[in-house]
């Protein structure tokens, strides 16, 4: 499928104070994360051996990255099935979220005290194939990273608050005007 999106980048800086206060809610978002299929079989994913407040509270600031992707007419006039709509999200976000995990690792290089958090669920393993489920360590631990949700960010709220857009989802069949994938870096001050 020749899928070409217009992006449009995003970018924000905030205390981890601030950002705490306002978008970290662990236990409303580990709620919503028991009921996903990776829940304890992603390394990447809840359940954690740490407290994420702590993880979090680690870091002075949080640097956001939003990418908006912005669908094509001809996606978003389709009605599609769940089994379509699912190959459509997948052929579609795959290559931008490992972009986005690509540049936050780049950026964690350079950024000494750093931490890269992914655009979502890791994709470093083939699903359902992720070491956690054979009690295993990660394959991958130089790239696998938690998300912003993961670790109990509310997603949405941080969209609107600091990068000022609208979290979209689909109706009735439909692919929304655009997708927004959204990581981060943590910081210390001197970085």
């Amino acid at each position: 499928m020749d899928l070409k999106c217009q992006m449009v980048e995003y970018t924000a800086t905030v205390s981890m104070e601030e950002y705490l206060e306002d978008c970290v809610d662990v236990d409303q978002f580990l709620g919503y994360c028991k009921n996903c299929s990776n829940y304890s079989k992603v390394w990447s994913c809840p359940e954690f051996d740490f407290d994420p407040v702590d993880y979090w509270k680690a870091y002075d600031s949080l640097y956001i990255l939003g990418r908006k992707l912005i669908l094509p007419e001809e996606l978003r006039l389709r009605i599609y099935s769940d089994d379509e709509r699912e190959k459509v999200l997948t052929d579609l976000l795959k290559e931008p979220k490992m972009q986005l995990d690509r540049d936050l690792l780049a950026m964690e290089q350079r950024t000494p005290g750093s931490r890269a958090l992914s655009g979502g669920s890791c994709l470093y393993c083939q699903p359902g194939d992720c070491a956690r489920i054979h009690a295993l360590p990660c394959r991958f631990p130089d790239k696998m990273r938690y998300s912003i949700e993961a670790l109990g960010g509310n997603v949405g709220r941080t969209l609107s608050r600091y990068l000022h857009l609208k979290l979209l989802w689909m109706e009735k069949g439909r692919l929304p005007a655009y997708f927004i994938i959204v990581g981060g870096l943590l910081q210390e001050n001197d970085s």
